[in-house]
């Protein structure tokens, strides 16, 4: 994955004739930090979203992290689980017959 996001960003550098010196500096990143993102041998997301804000394309961050459809606090919770369990003892009246078969 970061082979292929490298390649994007160095396809978008090289299609509009930017050399690696000029967008770091555009992005505020250093020039090794650019090389280790278009090269896929990891970076920082400060140095991701720097550099594509750089482009501006922030939008690609979108299809990265898409918005989430569920929101976790509005999930029903169901019934609370027992931690520890006795076993139910039986009461019968004091007058009554156990009949066991």
């Amino acid at each position: 994955m970061e082979a292929t996001l490298g390649e994007n960003l160095r396809s978008l550098r090289l299609s509009r004739n930017i050399d690696q010196k000029t967008v770091a500096e555009r992005a505020g990143v250093s020039l090794k930090a650019l090389k280790n993102l278009e090269g896929g041998h990891g970076s920082t997301l400060k140095t991701l979203v720097s550099v594509l804000r750089a482009y501006g394309r922030e939008e690609w961050l979108g299809s990265v992290a898409p918005v989430a459809t569920i929101n976790p606090l509005t999930v029903v919770r169901g019934p609370e689980l027992r931690q520890r369990a006795r076993p139910k003892i039986l009461k019968l009246p004091p007058n009554s017959v156990r009949h066991t078969s």
